[in-house]
């Protein structure tokens, strides 16, 4: 099985894993449905977009693995690819539990972020957290008096705020050794960064639950990362780039 195939089955047994143990949950009280978000909420928008986030750093993480022999380097990489397949796995499962679309191509990526409340009605009672009317440019840059994305903007040819270009990526499956390591620390610092600013976004305006439990341990998780990753750079002769 190739990277690629172990990854999609880790997301896919994490996702019915949580999805399985979510109902089981709320069958007792009746309550599930009460429970479920609009489509453009904070709750769905984070749980796609984050979703999609969490595959490229899986992915970057497998390619370095096979780039270097740094245990180092190898084992953070495992670290990150297990935590983040998992968690896309929980995200993923959410979504099937909602009964909503993990692609939602009427709303911009990060549209989630603009916490503008203009949801869809039959939310079952959530305040909705909806889709601002200025898609993509209005709630990717932290419009509307709230965090955005952190101040961290996307790259030209990139989806989302951290996520590395396809050509960084194919720069990383090239590259060998400590150039390796040094690249995929790089890309995976932006990567975090993004993370963080998606992460926060959720906590301020998700509805309370395990799924914003989920996006308040990511933001410690990865901010704990970036200071380990940041050491490891240095002891490269290499620096963060942004």
């Amino acid at each position: 099985m190739n990277r690629a195939q172990w990854a999609a089955v880790t997301a896919v047994v994490g996702a019915l894993l949580f999805a399985g143990a979510a109902t089981v949950a709320t069958a007792g009280d009746g309550s599930a449905e009460d429970r479920v978000p609009a489509v453009t909420s904070a709750d769905a928008g984070f749980a796609r977009d984050m979703s999609v986030h969490h595959q490229q750093a899986v992915e970057m993480s497998f390619i370095v693995r096979d780039r270097t022999q740094d245990e180092a380097v190898r084992r953070l990489a495992y670290d990150i690819a297990n935590t983040q397949a998992n968690q896309r796995g929980m995200m993923l499962g959410w979504l099937d539990l909602w009964g909503l679309p993990k692609v939602y191509p009427a709303a911009e990526p990060m549209a989630w972020m603009a916490g503008d409340g203009d949801a869809e009605a039959g939310d079952g009672g959530h305040s909705g957290h909806g889709q601002a009317s200025g898609g993509h440019g209005s709630a990717g840059h932290g419009s509307g008096g709230h965090a955005g994305h952190g101040g961290v903007a996307a790259k030209e040819g990139a989806l989302m705020p951290g996520m590395a270009t396809p050509a960084e990526l194919e720069e990383l499956r090239k590259a060998e050794g400590k150039q390796a390591e040094i690249l995929f620390l790089q890309l995976m610092t932006d990567h975090h960064k993004g993370g963080v600013a998606m992460a926060q976004g959720c906590v301020e305006l998700c509805e309370p639950g395990v799924e914003r439990d989920l996006a308040q341990g990511m933001v410690e998780a990865q901010q704990s990362e970036l200071t380990l990753m940041a050491d490891m750079l240095r002891e490269r002769g290499a620096a963060p780039r942004s």
